[in-house]
């Protein structure tokens, strides 16, 4: 039988847009923070550890957190992601305080991991079918990548602009390509993107990853070696960021690694900026209304 998978939540941000520690704040009926519904569904998917990437400032208050929650649950880990952070001989330019980004998050987290594993973002809901779908195909068939994809409409946020990686998928269901598009924003029910300073409708049924992958242990053999990379090239600069994607395509080029794209009929949502909390707080009231979830997610064991 193999390994059960690992997820590894990024929750490192520091939530600029949403103007505080979104991580934790309190979306649920009973103070459940987003997070806590992904380590439900989780657990209840078959995932067998989970590893947080934080900031070390972050530690205490994650460990006072979900230390009591998760001790007799799920084994659980912290690694942390800090700018200083590099390959050996790369150092932080003057001036820089910018995280770099998803691809370099996962990267801080390798030596963790030695099992195939999931990727999710801390502030972001995914759904129990979501879960579940991606663990069975990691139990089962751990020869590959995998991403679940959602539709572009079903993720942007009224309240601004959002990053989403826009897929493209063959006749197989396989994915050929992820290409980020930033500052795309929903607007009379059309969505948009800029890019040149010209902005361009998007198809609002178009497939993106929103960041929920699993992935085989090698590919930190393509982080790694791109991680260097990109370092290279735009390691100079201050604002720069390596995606999760940067990596994805890499490995679909070479053409040895293929990621599968699994679809899901779980509801996607998540708080990029403070006026999407009210939005999701409606949304799990909603769920725990129809019994998908208690009204208290962790009752004492």
């Amino acid at each position: 039988m193999n390994k059960k998978p690992t997820l590894l939540i990024l929750a490192a941000g520091v939530g600029s847009r949403y103007g505080g520690l979104k991580q934790l704040d309190q979306v649920g009926p009973s103070g459940e923070a987003i997070i806590d519904y992904s380590l439900y569904d989780a657990i209840q998917a078959g995932f067998g550890k989970v590893v947080f990437i934080i900031r070390k400032e972050l530690e205490e208050a994650f460990r006072q957190r979900f230390e009591p929650i998760l001790q007799n649950r799920i084994r659980y880990e912290f690694a942390y992601q800090e700018v200083d952070m590099l390959p050996k001989g790369y150092t932080v330019p003057a001036g820089r305080t910018k995280p770099w980004g998803t691809g370099h998050a996962v990267w801080c987290a390798r030596h963790h991991i030695n099992e195939p594993f999931a990727v999710i973002n801390a502030d972001d809901f995914y759904g129990k079918e979501a879960f579940k779908v991606l663990a069975d195909a990691v139990i089962h068939d751990s020869s590959q990548h995998y991403m679940v994809a959602y539709y572009l409409k079903n993720t942007v946020s009224p309240h601004g602009h959002v990053s989403r990686g826009i897929c493209q998928i063959d006749d197989d269901g396989y994915l050929r390509d992820v290409t980020e598009h930033t500052k795309i924003t929903l607007e009379n029910g059309n969505v948009f993107y800029e890019a040149d300073g010209e902005k361009r409708e998007l198809d609002p049924h178009l497939p993106v990853s929103m960041n929920f992958w699993g992935f085989l242990p090698s590919y930190f053999d393509w982080l790694d070696s791109l991680l260097i990379r990109f370092l290279d090239e735009s390691g100079h600069e201050l604002k720069s960021e390596f995606f999760i994607p940067t990596v994805v395509n890499a490995l679909i080029n070479k053409g040895n690694e293929g990621v599968k794209v699994l679809t899901s009929s779980s509801q996607w949502f998540g708080v990029t900026y403070r006026e999407d909390k009210k939005a999701v707080k409606e949304k799990i009231l909603s769920l725990v209304a129809k019994g998908q979830y208690p009204n208290k997610l962790w009752e004492e064991e």
